[in-house]
């Protein structure tokens, strides 16, 4: 199962799956990482405007979370589903997103710490910084069903946390070598990993906007002099989005910021120490909160 939808807001909206790495694009690569599997599936919307680049080989299934954009935990829920109508059942699911290049370095891993320990119900990469990466791993595809229609008939998986959808699940932690869980959420990340697009002159454009609305809102809040590190406030948001749901990207950037302002009105310590103090901690327990699955104490 390759996960490849997202809206791709700070990529300017640009389609992750198009993007290309390495002479091919990152579909391309997923597809490969998920070679010799019975039966594949890509959750994530049609190849816009017919375009070749995100265009499916035959025989790979193509499947859509519903409601569209409703997070990573719901698209596993609708890949879970297509390949269970329209392919035979198997003991196991790899599950992947499409923005990790290097993910194959990690897979064959996966397989052998499942082999080894036949009593988990799957296997979830660790990077060597020890970030664990749920969208790099295999799962009891019979555990996988159960938990998914326990969430369906519960809260729902619309915006939920992948790592709440497999919380009472047996999974192993595996490293694997550094790189393979590198995902692309910003330019900057893409161009970290050398990943190139055509259209460079609107992710400038995109940036240009961004700086220019800091500022306008700035002036608006007579605060002209305050400086504000926009990638690092996108960088927070795509940890709480990540590890919490979606929606807590707003959210914690605004908590942040209003925690901010309190610490320098009452003269805590200057602008940029307040801020950077709040993104710190912002991005601090939004990853507790992802690797507990539960409110931080």
């Amino acid at each position: 199962m390759i996960l490849a939808g997202g809206r791709a807001t700070r990529l300017g909206g640009v389609p992750k799956p198009s993007l290309k790495y390495d002479g091919d694009t990152l579909l391309s690569h997923a597809l490969h990482a998920a070679r010799g599997a019975s039966a594949v599936v890509v959750v994530g919307p049609d190849a816009p405007d017919g375009s070749e680049r995100t265009q499916l080989p035959v025989g790979v299934l193509r499947s859509r979370e519903e409601p569209a954009f409703a997070g990573p935990a719901a698209a596993i829920a609708a890949g879970m589903a297509a390949l269970k109508e329209n392919s035979p059942s198997t003991p196991w699911t790899l599950v992947l997103a499409c923005d990790m290049p290097h993910a194959s370095r990690g897979v064959g891993l996966l397989w052998t710490a499942i082999a080894s320990s036949p009593d988990v119900e799957g296997a979830m990469a660790v990077s060597p910084d020890g970030r664990k990466q749920p969208l790099l791993g295999a799962y009891s595809t019979a555990a996988l069903e159960r938990e998914v229609a326990v969430a369906s008939e519960g809260t729902g998986l619309t915006n939920s946390s992948v790592f709440r959808l497999l919380a009472r699940l047996n999974v192993l932690d595996v490293d694997v070598p550094a790189g393979s869980t590198d995902d692309v959420d910003t330019w900057e990340d893409a161009a970290a990993l050398g990943i190139d697009y055509e259209l460079e002159a609107d992710v400038k454009s995109q940036e240009e906007t961004l700086e220019e609305w800091c500022r306008t809102l700035l002036q608006a809040f007579e605060l002209e002099g305050v400086e504000v590190d926009i990638n690092e406030v996108l960088a927070v948001a795509g940890v709480a989005a990540h590890s919490v749901v979606r929606p807590a990207a707003p959210l914690t950037t605004f908590i942040a910021g209003y925690a901010a302002g309190m610490a320098r009105g009452i003269g805590q310590a200057s602008d940029d120490a307040s801020m950077n103090a709040a993104l710190e901690l912002a991005r601090k327990v939004a990853k507790e909160y992802s690797e507990s699955g539960t409110d931080p104490e």
